[in-house]
C-alpha cells in the first residue's frame, strides 16, 4: 500500500489567466470542485493518509483552503522564498515522504476514470525491483485539451523513451505517477525539473509507463475548463 503523496502546487499558472491574476490555478474549479481537491480526493481514494503540498504562488489562499480538509492529512512544504520546480520541491518535501515510494501528482491534472481508478492501477503495477519511476501516461490524440506532440514511446513491457525531435509520440504524461525516493540521492541542491530524472531513469531502463483507463483531461487555460466540465457531465449523464 503506498501510504504518501507529494502534490505540486506552487506554479504560477500564467497561462491560466485571467483567473490566475486573483487565484493561485490549483484553486480553479471544474465542475464545481477545486483542481487541487480532485487530485487530492483520487489520492484519498487509493490510500493515502498523507500528501505534501508545495506552495509558493499565493501560498496564503491554498493553505487557508487546504485546512478543512481531513482526509489525507496535508503537510505544507513552504517553497514561498524560492521556487524550486517539480524536482527541487521534492527535494525539499523528502524529509515528510519517507524511505518508501510515494505517488506524485500535479495539483492540475484531471481525469475521468475507466472501470478500475488509475492510482490503483499505477499502485498494482509498480515494481521495485524493476523500476525507480512509474508514469501514468494518455493517449495523445485521444486526450481532452492537449495539442502537443506526446512525450514518449512505449515498449511492449511498459519500458518508455523521449519522443525524437520532430516526431509525434504516442503517449503523454498525465501528471501522476509513483517515484522511489532512491532517484533523489544524487540530485542537485536547489531548482531542477523532475524531467532529469525522467531521463536518468530510461537510460537505465528504469522508467516505466502505465496507459490511463479513462479520459485525461488537459486544463491549462480557461477556456479548456468548460471543454473539461461538457466531458465531465457526459461521463456521468
Amino acid at each position: 500500500m503506498i501510504d504518501r503523496a507529494m502534490v505540486l502546487a506552487a506554479g504560477l499558472g500564467k497561462r491560466m489567466r485571467p483567473l490566475t491574476d486573483t487565484l493561485p490555478k490549483p484553486l480553479v474549479a471544474v465542475a464545481g470542485k477545486a483542481l487541487v481537491d480532485h487530485a487530492l480526493d483520487k489520492l484519498s481514494s487509493a490510500g493515502v493518509t498523507q500528501a505534501v503540498v508545495n506552495v509558493h504562488h499565493r501560498a496564503d489562499q491554498i493553505e487557508a483552503h487546504l485546512k478543512s480538509r481531513a482526509r489525507p492529512r496535508i503537510v505544507i512544504s513552504d517553497e514561498r522564498g524560492a521556487l524550486l520546480d517539480t524536482g527541487g520541491g521534492v527535494v525539499k518535501a523528502l524529509p515528510h515522504l519517507g524511505p518508501a515510494p510515494f505517488f506524485h501528482m500535479n495539483s492540475d491534472t484531471l481525469w475521468i476514470e475507466g472501470v478500475t481508478p488509475n492510482l490503483a492501477r499505477l499502485a498494482a503495477q509498480f515494481d521495485a525491483a524493476r523500476m525507480d519511476i512509474l508514469l501514468l501516461l494518455a493517449s495523445t490524440a485521444a486526450s481532452i485539451g492537449y495539442e502537443g506532440r506526446g512525450d514518449f514511446n512505449m515498449a511492449p513491457d511498459g519500458r518508455l523513451s523521449r519522443r525524437p525531435e520532430r516526431e509525434v509520440a504516442p503517449f503523454v504524461y498525465a501528471g501522476a505517477a509513483i517515484l522511489a525516493p532512491a532517484i533523489f540521492a544524487d540530485a542537485p541542491e536547489g531548482a531542477f525539473s523532475l524531467n532529469r530524472l525522467f531521463d536518468s531513469a530510461a537510460g537505465t531502463g528504469r522508467l516505466y509507463g502505465l496507459r490511463l483507463d479513462g479520459t485525461w483531461m488537459h486544463v491549462g487555460t480557461p477556456e479548456a475548463i468548460k471543454i473539461a466540465e461538457r466531458a465531465i457531465l457526459e461521463s456521468v449523464a
